[in-house]
């Protein structure tokens, strides 16, 4: 009886030793404003928007101590609609569900949902999605994955670790179909290197047959902007900080091929509905900047030139759509983790974005829309957004 007491006692002391070394984590980001935006079926409108500038979601995260510099960890994350408390996209944890190792020595595995080399490398280096958190900095259609529309499900990641300022890393998502391994997959690699105050970085990520699925291949998201038989997307991108001030610059291009469908804020456009015919190009350039006039109060603008190609397969028809995009923003900080902010942006397109056929057996053109990232498409070429609002880390 007296040993059994004392294994008792060991095997308690074990378990408060590990539960004293594992935690876990409540964090996440609330979004809220009142956004005035132009030119909807030539009308206006004033929206109250959630995730105007930072996407809005909460999240659980953990790690328990394995000894010798091992852990195991998890994420579990959710984006959702402040609104009315709706899930966004196709399932609860619809940004990142994944359980790994990481070590201080190897570097990091993640099995599950997770986002890609783009939104790891490329992303930090943007006016949108990780780096400045400005949505309304997006590119058209957020036709690169900077704004993290989506993510890649049925995912094995790695990432090493540090070795004087370089990082580089990978992810495969399984298409998990019977005998298509290639059906529905996903994969992209990355890397980033940061001495002083320079942060450099470049990305590559291929889809197939991205969003058109409607099964649980990596590929097949509800968040997905594009529906395609091919996509490929790579960049470069650099931020130096100077002072108060750091300005950055970006590159991405965006190859997608066999497009069947392309939404934005919701909207469907009819240009991009011709089944599997139409090919897309863009090249995104994008310079931004931020400028702390105090440590409390900040100035963020950045500009976009997007330069695209649209043509149909077999045919000699082409397009050039072009979009102009300007954001301009102001943040003050009420503590470190509540600010307001005040922030617009406008965009201007130009060329065509497809083409529809006639009762004669001929084609024409449909005419390019300004298209502002979040926001419903506008009616002609040009839109103009304003929001101001309230923002919570957790």
């Amino acid at each position: 009886m007296k040993k059994t007491f004392i294994a008792a006692g060991v095997l308690g002391a074990f378990a408060v030793g590990a539960h004293a070394q594992s935690s876990v984590t409540l964090y996440g980001s609330l979004d809220a404003g009142i956004v005035y935006v132009n030119n909807l079926g030539g009308q206006h409108a004033w929206l109250q928007n959630s995730g105007s500038v930072s996407n809005t979601y909460f999240g659980l995260r953990g790690a328990e101590d394995l000894g010798n510099g091992l852990k195991a960890i998890f994420t579990l994350e959710s984006g959702f609609n402040l609104n009315n408390g709706s899930y966004r996209g196709d399932s609860g944890f619809n940004r990142n569900a994944y359980v790994g190792l990481s070590s201080n020595r190897y570097g990091t595995l993640t099995f599950g949902r997770q986002y890609d080399s783009i939104g790891d490398y490329l992303s930090p280096l943007s006016a949108t999605g990780f780096g400045h958190g400005n949505n309304l900095a997006g590119h058209p259609f957020d036709n690169d994955n900077l704004g993290q529309t989506f993510s890649i499900k049925n995912a094995v990641k790695y990432e090493t670790i540090d070795f004087s300022g370089f990082k580089l890393g990978g992810l495969y998502g399984f298409s998990n179909e019977p005998g298509g391994f290639a059906n529905g997959r996903a994969w992209s690699v990355g890397a980033s290197y940061h001495t002083g105050p320079l942060n450099l970085g470049a990305a590559y990520l291929q889809i197939n047959n991205s969003g058109s699925l409607a099964g649980d291949q990596a590929a097949a998201s509800a968040d997905a902007n594009f529906a395609a038989r091919l996509q490929r997307t790579y960049g470069v991108g650099a931020t130096y900080a100077f002072g108060p001030a750091v300005l950055g610059l970006v590159w991405t291009h965006s190859q997608i091929d066999g497009l069947n469908g392309l939404s934005s804020g919701g909207v469907t456009s009819a240009a991009m509905t011709a089944p599997g015919s139409l090919n897309l190009r863009t090249n995104n350039y994008e310079l931004n900047g931020a400028y702390s006039l105090t440590p409390a109060l900040a100035l963020l603008a950045s500009y976009t030139f997007t330069d695209g190609r649209v043509s149909t397969s077999g045919a000699n028809r082409r397009n050039n759509p072009r979009w102009h995009t300007v954001m301009l923003a102001t943040d003050y900080s009420l503590s470190k983790r509540t600010d307001v902010y005040l922030a617009g942006a406008y965009q201007r397109a130009s060329g065509s974005l497809g083409f529809y056929g006639t009762p004669g057996g001929g084609y024409g053109r449909y005419g390019n829309v300004a298209a502002i990232n979040t926001l419903p498409a506008a009616s002609n070429g040009k839109q103009i957004a304003a929001t101001v609002g309230l923002r919570h880390r957790f």
